[in-house]
């Protein structure tokens, strides 16, 4: 049988993980579960600013600001990052950037808000783009759906805009 195909012994095996998976116990890909394949980081574009980036009073949660803030600093850097809360794959979507700008789905989402809060403090460090694509495909890894039945903000209410594909992951 060759790679490509799955046989009933490997799906029955893998069953009781997807089970626990579906209701956020397990992380998907854990279970083998993983909707993201690209990890491929964009180009910055040329002459990219944060000029569409949401303002403090454009936002609907407050809270989200300070981030805001620092993606406003760092332009070029976020544009040539993948965001990895599975954004990137949703039509107008170019780069971390992106999230920030339009509809601001990154105020909700602790994978885009994490990335950018990471990006910034390596940048003050004087690392590179390569540098600071490297620390977070380490921290935040392949692009997946793990986060989107997030059990905390569940239980917490916490709202979610439409798009918000992101989980709750720590950041920082």
């Amino acid at each position: 049988m060759s790679a490509t195909q799955h046989t009933r012994r490997g799906f029955l095996k893998a069953l009781p993980f997807g089970a626990l998976a579906l209701f956020g116990l397990v992380p998907r890909r854990l279970a083998g579960w993983s909707v993201f394949r690209s990890t491929d980081h964009p180009d910055p574009r040329p002459g990219i600013d944060a000029s569409k980036v949401l303002t403090a009073d454009q936002l609907t949660n407050p809270a989200a600001a300070p981030i805001y803030d620092m993606i406003r600093e760092i332009p070029q850097i976020a544009d040539g990052i993948r965001c990895n809360c599975g954004c990137a794959d949703l039509p107008g979507y170019y780069s971390l950037l992106t999230c920030y700008e339009g509809g601001g789905m990154a105020q909700f989402c602790a994978i885009c808000q994490g990335q950018a809060r990471l990006a910034h403090r390596r940048v003050g460090e004087g690392q590179s783009l390569d540098q600071i694509r490297k620390a977070i495909d380490a921290r935040f890894g392949q692009p997946s759906l793990d986060g989107i039945f997030s059990r905390r903000s569940r239980a917490e209410g916490t709202p979610r805009s439409p798009g918000a594909w992101c989980g709750d992951l720590p950041t920082g």
